[in-house]
């Protein structure tokens, strides 16, 4: 699906809509292989795959100068998605790039991850004066539940990557979607982090690191109908620079955007390029905005 024509974007309010305020370049986000993914998950909220991706991916002199350009502008941490980041053939050499500027992070459904590229992130992480993080996607502790959302066969690969990563000493962050939560529970052992945690610590996880994640209702959930969006009245008396658009940029495929989530979409365009450029405030038009407000949701690691 092209991206003038994903749900949601209609949304934007050409005249005076409502706006983050820019304070600084905190996090520089790279979708390096646009909405190229190895899987097709049930809630992908950009419609990732491994066919006709609607958001290409970013050729290596893009990448480079977003780096270079994030340094000038002091930026704080550089995080690396897709899509699959791993599919790029030039994925590590853009982490060694991004580790020679500040701290970096890529997000992987960790499927491609095997000994010899356990190994190199490892080399990477041992080089370098600034930290490097890995965080591996799963939606729940239940294998064939797991792949129900994911597909088959991505559990175990994911927790593959888990056990070779950790036995690297690099501590992957495992991120989870609330998707697999149907019903909830009263007791917070029985929560998403806490079965994580036991899961994780019985797979030889000494230290589990884990972030959870609300799930966005776009991309492959997008309900049918008009879904709310914020409003003045919603916003008063409401802090905006608490939200991250207020300290991030996205470089993606056709420009800078304003926000990991709205990769691609014209709404969310600031710049055709220039990461300097984009440091404006950013709209708040997409219903998506509405689950930040109400979650204080944050794409980075914690």
């Amino acid at each position: 699906m092209p991206p003038d024509t994903l749900p949601g974007d209609a949304a934007v309010q050409p005249i005076h809509p409502l706006r983050a305020p820019f304070s600084h370049l905190a996090s520089l986000w790279i979708q390096v292989t646009g909405t190229w993914c190895n899987l097709t998950c049930t809630h992908c909220f950009n419609s990732s795959g491994p066919r006709d991706p609607w958001l290409r991916s970013l050729d290596g002199g893009t990448v480079l100068r977003a780096i270079r350009e994030a340094e000038e502008l002091g930026v704080k941490e550089i995080y690396f998605t897709g899509g699959e980041p791993f599919l790029h053939r030039e994925m590590l050499p853009f982490l060694e790039a991004a580790l020679a500027v500040a701290p970096a992070t890529v997000l992987t459904n960790g499927t491609r991850i095997r000994e010899a590229t356990a190994d190199r992130l490892a080399a990477l992480a041992a080089a370098s004066r600034y930290s490097l993080e890995v965080r591996v996607s799963i939606d729940d502790v239940d294998e064939a539940a797991n792949d129900r959302i994911r597909g088959k066969g991505a559990f175990a690969k994911a927790m593959r990557a888990i056990r070779l990563l950790t036995q690297r000493g690099l501590l992957p962050i495992v991120s989870a979607s609330e998707i697999s939560m149907t019903g909830g529970s009263a007791d917070p052992e029985q929560g998403m982090y806490a079965r994580l945690r036991r899961m994780l610590i019985e797979h030889g996880v000494a230290k589990p690191r884990i972030k959870i994640i609300p799930v966005f209702r776009m991309g492959r959930l997008e309900p049918p109908g008009e879904l709310p969006l914020l409003t003045p009245e919603m916003l008063e008396g409401f802090d905006r620079s608490t939200l991250m658009c207020s300290e991030t940029r996205v470089v993606a495929q056709g420009g800078v955007y304003a926000c990991p989530i709205l990769a691609g979409l014209p709404g969310a365009k600031l710049s055709d390029g220039s990461l300097r450029e984009a440091l404006t405030p950013s709209p708040l038009y997409h219903h998506a905005c509405v689950t930040c407000y109400e979650t204080g949701m944050a794409c980075k690691n914690f």
